[in-house]
């Protein structure tokens, strides 16, 4: 049998990951050594940074719905454990929502978890 060479496998590959890293400074996106490390580097911060994304949206949430407890004499534990109590289940995107779009519904549900509790 015919020895296979890798050329063009070698080049596809190169070049998968130079198009990846097409944009980034310098050497960076010209040369397959510095641009491989620099691909590897993004897609990890990349993958970390998915995971990120939900732990900050949760804090703004929070942050969010702690300040329109407080418009409404209240506090953020308080008002989640009333929830809880009161058997409502709602996310707390959804109460970030309300405070921000209808301040009356959130104050409604402010005095059902101040009752239960």
């Amino acid at each position: 049998m015919a020895r296979v060479k890798g050329a063009m496998m070698t080049r596809k590959r190169r070049n998968k990951i130079l198009k990846l890293s097409k944009g980034y400074f310098g050497g960076k996106s010209k040369l397959f050594r510095t641009a491989n490390e620099a691909v590897m580097k993004s897609l990890m911060y990349a993958y970390i940074g998915r995971k990120q994304k939900k732990r900050n949206f949760r804090r703004l949430w929070i942050t969010r719905i702690s300040a329109a407890c407080k418009l409404n004499g209240t506090n953020y534990s308080t008002f989640m454990n009333g929830l809880k109590k009161a058997g409502i289940t709602l996310n707390r995107k959804m109460l970030s929502e309300m405070a921000i779009h209808d301040a009356a519904g959130f104050s409604k549900l402010v005095e059902t978890a101040l009752a239960a509790k």
